[in-house]
This record gives C-alpha cells, sequence and structure tokens, in this order.
C-alpha cells in the first residue's frame, strides 16, 4: 500500500468532510438544494476550496453514491458468506438487500440518484466506471452463489439462460421492488399492504420455479426467511458500523 503525503491526507480529509456535509442536504433536501455556495457555507471555506476537491454538485452525489454502493457489496459479501446451502446464501443476500433498504435508507436513498439522467450525463468518465465497477462487483457476489449451485446440483439453469441474466431477475424482483416500496405512497391504496411479505413471496415462487433445491413451500420459506433476518442481523450492523467509522 502506497502512503500518502501529509497533503494528500489533508485533501482526503476535506474531500471526506465535503461528502459528510453534502449527505444530509442531498438525502433530506434533494439534489436541487445541494450547492457547492452550500457546502462551503456549512463548512466555512471559500466555494474554491470545494471545487478544488470537486468541479461541480453531481460529481459530490456520484462520489457518495460510490461510498453508499460500497456498504451494499460489503452487506452482499456476508450474506454470501454464510456457511448454508447455495439457496440459502442466496436468501441472505436478499436479507442484506432488505437491510440496506430500510436500515441504511439515506443511502439506498443517494443511489437513486444517479438514475437521474442529469446528474449522470454531467459526471466524469472516471467516476462512472467505478459505478459500474461498484455495481458490477454487487453482480458478482450474488452470481458466484448461483455459478456454485449449478456447480453442486442443486440449480440447473435453462441454456438460455447465464447465470448473470438469472441475478438480473433475482435483482429486478427485490432491488426493484424496494425502489418501488420507496418511491410509491398509494401501494396500501391498491391492496399491496405489506409489500416486504409479497417480495418474498415472488422470490420463493421464482427459485422453485427454478427447481433451485431445497424445494420449500411458501410458508417454510416465509419463516426460513424471518429466521436468516434476525440470526445475520448483528452481522449486517457490524458491517454498517464498521463500514460508517472507516
Amino acid at each position: 500500500m502506497v502512503e500518502l503525503s501529509r497533503k494528500q491526507r489533508e485533501m482526503e480529509r476535506r474531500t471526506q468532510e465535503i461528502l459528510r456535509v453534502a449527505k444530509p442536504i442531498l438525502v433530506r433536501e434533494g439534489f436541487h438544494a445541494l450547492s457547492m455556495d452550500r457546502v462551503a457555507a456549512a463548512m466555512e471555506y471559500a466555494k474554491g476550496t470545494i471545487y478544488n476537491h470537486f468541479p461541480h454538485k453531481e460529481e459530490i452525489v456520484l462520489a457518495l453514491a460510490i461510498e453508499s454502493m460500497a456498504l451494499r457489496r460489503k452487506l452482499f459479501h456476508a450474506a454470501a458468506a454464510l456457511d448454508a446451502p447455495n439457496r440459502v446464501r442466496l436468501m441472505a443476500i436478499g436479507c442484506a438487500c432488505e437491510f440496506y433498504t430500510q436500515h441504511c435508507s439515506e443511502d439506498f436513498a443517494i443511489e437513486q440518484w444517479i438514475r437521474n439522467v442529469n446528474v449522470w450525463d454531467k459526471s466524469s468518465a472516471a467516476r462512472q466506471d467505478l459505478i459500474r465497477r461498484c455495481e458490477g462487483e454487487c453482480v458478482s457476489i450474488v452470481s458466484s452463489v448461483v455459478h456454485s449451485g449449478v456447480a453442486s446440483g442443486e440449480l440447473v439453469l435453462n441454456q438460455a439462460l447465464t447465470a448473470e441474466e438469472f441475478v438480473f431477475g433475482f435483482w429486478a424482483i427485490t432491488f426493484g421492488s424496494q425502489i418501488l416500496t420507496a418511491s410509491s405512497p398509494s401501494l396500501a391504496a391498491v391492496g399491496i399492504l405489506d409489500p416486504r411479505r409479497a417480495i418474498r413471496i415472488h422470490c420463493c415462487t421464482l427459485l422453485n420455479g427454478y427447481r433451485w433445491q431445497p424445494i420449500m413451500e411458501t410458508d417454510e420459506y416465509l419463516t426460513r426467511v424471518d429466521e436468516l433476518s434476525t440470526s445475520i442481523q448483528s452481522e449486517f450492523d457490524r458491517v454498517r458500523v464498521e463500514h460508517y467509522t472507516a
């Protein structure tokens, strides 16, 4: 590991301070409330100091998103490391997704801003590459569990579908549904009273549909996920605390 110079350490410290100040503004008030002037005033710095670290606020948003996605990756890694059958490990990753969206809600909200075309298009190619790399690492963790399931004979994939494409379906159900749950105020009005339970049942149906062993009845699956979520909660809490204090 290359040791940073004193100047480099100071630059990194100030960068992290900028992100610390910007994060609650973005999460609680939105992108339009975030400005270089406001961050500079909150830090009691000249605006030019902020520009030494970030050319515009879109770069701040992507830098925050990279940190948030790093936390999601760590949670996925902790779930995938579970000593359990591969299907149960995938269920644990589903629990990690729930934990991230519910207990790390600020980070989850920040991730959504990178999907805004105006934010993405104005950001640098370097940070866009970092975002792609972070997303790819998350997908790779889940794909490794799928590959392991195939190798062990617990799962037989249709030749027309790769492990990564299988992950895409699971991702769409879990993460996509969490986005809808967080952003839609009308779910209860249209009869969706327990979105988390609905998501879990859809996941069970998907895994059973692909005959991923062991096959579970819906009630058994829901019980197992509840037990998993409870048993791995302390590990997820540890990962979150270490990430925020690193």
